[in-house]
């Protein structure tokens, strides 16, 4: 047998056995031709080598600068120790970091643009973010352009302020750095109050020498998103806050916001946009999902734009929730071919799910809504008519009683709560779909019918976000089939002029959405298109009349209840309820 007439051979230890000559000819001085010189420090290399591990040095020593013939290259603004570090790392591929030196290493290493060592600086300073340096690490990255680390250190800045502001970094800023970190919509503090607490806080830390910043402060935190207790009893009696007319200014926009309500559209700003953690958190519960239906909970995070499991339910479809006194509610709904009159209750504070007293009527396709602190069971199906009847719960009693019906029949309808009255909002009545809205007033005990809406809306979506009520999607069939075409129309009304208009439609048409509000932003979610149970999330935003997506619901579901809780110190506080 003829053997190869060639053969390939390839040194596994070659580059760094000849690197390691090339760092012993270095130490020893040998055919080393450019010596950099750094203060009253001199470091003796190789061309060769340093352009290879350095862009900074390739583009000296490799183009037609002057120091490309320089036998003596003067360095500023470079750390000896330093720079001795990263010539040894153009050898050897090594270099050692420890907190004392990384800064410094990193900033020369940006310099003469060794990227890997720059990469290496930035994972060190990341690993080890603490409340105590991640301002300082924050500001230290951007002044070097490390956009990354950045904004890894910002983030966490604002994810972990509340431990932040306890640390000498942060007492120690100047106003500047100080408006943009409480500016932002992303700083995690549980309300407002907090906000106005940290910004005291710095301000009283040198009081002498930041009185005169505290207008320029005050701005960004969002007084009108402050409870009128807080206002009156806390911000408005500060000495500092009292004395200044600017501050007093921004005082009385945030009452005018709390005593007119009906106006808060013209006092629109920064100030009256809710910081994303203060909104409080979304839950999903149950819908379909082309299976036999889905039993889960799951929750949804604006601040992260992310979606969890939170617990299970017992399964059942087209019931209502709503949320009082630290509880989720589930009511009636079918169980298969069974519609059911029960009612369970979930304890968020304990995590636990019990059995409440029942509905006086069997329903699914109900509306549910809380009203002045009773929880509201409209309209529906008993499985075999569809209902006008409205039942109420009193807790004190934990009762259910029949109060004024429906001037309609209705079942799946949307159901909201609107300046103190009850929306039911079209919905089919077993002829067809219907246009028609009313209105319940409990101090009268009866219903009132307003403007209809342009379409005829079964199985839409309803909310309420800047005192406007939101009508999403659904559908106009007299029987719905698969072939039925889903609007994804949205209608507006508004309780001052009595009308309906129409708004920026959804990106998808749908009925059956789950509809929740998050600070000042209707979020739809999931559906049905004719074809598929929908996964997808939007957000509208009143102001800008403007749909954006967020992150997708999975899997797809449809008919589900969305409601939103507010939570602080692990114990839910503040309820709002969009169904």
């Amino acid at each position: 047998m003829d053997c190869p007439t060639e053969e390939r051979f390839c040194s596994e230890s070659h580059a760094s056995s000849t690197l390691k000559k090339m760092k012993a000819l270095c130490l020893s001085q040998k055919l080393t031709d450019v010596t950099l010189v750094v203060s009253d420090t001199e470091v003796t290399a190789h061309r060769l080598v340093l352009s290879a591990a350095s862009d900074y040095f390739y583009a000296m020593f490799a183009g037609n600068l002057m120091e490309a013939d320089m036998n003596r290259i003067y360095l500023e603004n470079t750390s000896p120790t330093a720079l001795k570090a990263l010539i040894d790392f153009c050898y050897s591929g090594e270099i050692f970091l420890n907190e004392d030196n990384v800064e410094t290493i990193l900033s020369t290493a940006n310099i003469l643009q060794i990227n890997e060592v720059v990469k290496s600086c930035c994972a060190f300073l990341a690993a080890r973010l603490h409340p105590s340096n991640c301002i300082g690490i924050s500001l230290f990255a951007e002044s070097h352009g490390c956009m990354d680390l950045h904004r890894r250190a910002h983030n966490y800045t604002m994810d972990h302020f509340l431990e932040v502001l306890k640390n000498q970094e942060y007492l120690s800023l100047p106003a500047e750095e100080i408006k943009k970190i409480l500016s932002s919509d992303m700083l995690n503090v549980q309300s407002e109050e907090e906000a106005f607490e940290s910004l005291m806080t710095w301000i009283n830390y040198d009081l002498t020498n930041r009185e005169r910043e505290l207008p320029f402060l005050l701005e960004v935190i969002r007084l009108p998103l402050i409870s009128p207790q807080y206002l009156a009893d806390h911000v408005e009696l500060d000495p500092l806050v009292k004395k200044n007319f600017v501050c007093r200014n921004l005082i009385i926009e945030a009452m005018k916001y709390h005593l007119l309500p009906e106006r808060r559209f013209l006092l629109h700003s920064l100030r009256t946009r809710p910081r994303k953690s203060t909104v409080g958190d979304l839950f999903v519960i149950g819908g379909m999902d082309g299976g036999k239906g889905s039993y889960l909970i799951e929750k949804y995070d604006l601040r992260s734009n992310q979606w969890s499991t939170f617990s299970t339910m017992t399964l059942r479809l087209q019931f209502g929730a709503a949320v009082h006194n630290d509880k989720l509610y589930v009511v009636g709904g079918r169980d298969g071919l069974k519609t059911l009159n029960i009612v369970e209750c979930y304890d968020f504070k304990h995590k636990t799910w019990l059995a409440m007293p029942s509905m006086s009527t069997h329903r699914h396709g109900l509306g549910v809504a809380v009203l002045g602190g009773s929880i509201y069971a409209v309209g529906g199906h008993d499985g075999w008519t569809y209902l006008s009847a409205v039942e109420r719960w009193n807790p004190s009693t934990r009762i259910w009683s029949y109060v004024a019906p429906l001037n309609t029949q209705r079942s799946t309808a949307g159901v909201a709560v609107l300046n103190d009255k009850l929306y039911a909002v079209g919905g089919r009545d077993g002829s067809s779909c219907l246009s028609s809205v009313e209105y319940f007033n409990p101090h009268c005990n009866k219903w009132t019918f307003c403007a209809p809406m342009a379409k005829r809306r079964g199985g839409a979506g309803v909310g309420v976000a800047n005192n406007y009520l939101f009508a999403l999607g659904g559908h106009d069939a007299p029987i719905l089939n698969p072939g039925v075409s889903r609007f994804d129309c949205v209608e507006r009304y508004d309780p001052r002029t009595d009308s309906w208009s129409f708004v920026a439609p959804m990106k998808l048409g749908r009925d059956a959405i789950g509809v929740g509000v998050l600070g000042d932003k209707l979020i739809a979610i999931g559906g049905y298109d004719g074809q598929c149970y929908l996964n997808n999330v939007e957000a509208y935003d009143p102001q800008t009349n403007e749909w954006e997506e967020l992150k997708e619901l999975k899997p797809g579901r449809a008919g589900m209840c969305v409601v939103v809780v507010k939570f602080m110190d692990s114990k839910c506080v503040s309820i709002v309820l969009k169904n």
